[in-house]
């Protein structure tokens, strides 16, 4: 693998564009356009998610395009003073794959986990996903855990 052509960016409030050209690369890798372009949120929602220190989203450009991000949440803790990064969503758009965009991202959010006090960056795998479980053996050891999603009421 050679050096990297692509540039990494934390975004903020002032990177509308970008965080929409995210949106269409989540929909495109995930085979979800539906739900990550068709209602998209508006200028103010998406500043204000942006604003938000509790919402860290990392992109990969090259030549002026979003080829891949990832978005996390800082969760704080009450038991010490410490939080944990939760990967959310992470994709590279398919012609990009293969090249480090992936590695690059969590390990900018590793260093960003780190000057915040994180204690742990996480993330959850679908059984199955063989390149993403791939992906994350590289930075830590599986959990057997089972997730449960709960209706609000």
């Amino acid at each position: 693998m050679g050096s990297p052509t692509f540039d990494l960016h934390v975004l903020n409030s002032n990177d509308l564009a970008w965080m929409r050209e995210l949106n269409a690369v989540f929909g495109r890798a995930f085979n979800e356009v539906e739900t990550y372009c068709a209602e998209p949120p508006d200028d103010g929602y998406l500043t204000a998610f942006l604003s938000s220190r509790h919402n860290v989203v990392i992109v990969a450009v090259e030549r002026g395009l979003v080829i891949g991000g990832l978005v996390a949440y800082e969760l704080e803790k009450f038991e010490r003073r410490r939080s944990e990064f939760y990967i959310y969503d992470l994709a590279v758009d398919a012609p990009h794959r293969r090249r480090g965009v992936a590695r690059a991202r969590i390990g900018h959010l590793q260093k960003i986990a780190g000057v915040r006090r994180g204690w742990v960056v996480f993330v959850q795998a679908d059984c199955g996903d063989e390149a993403a479980i791939a992906l994350y053996q590289n930075f830590g050891a599986p959990e057997d855990v089972l997730q449960f999603d709960i209706p609000p009421a």
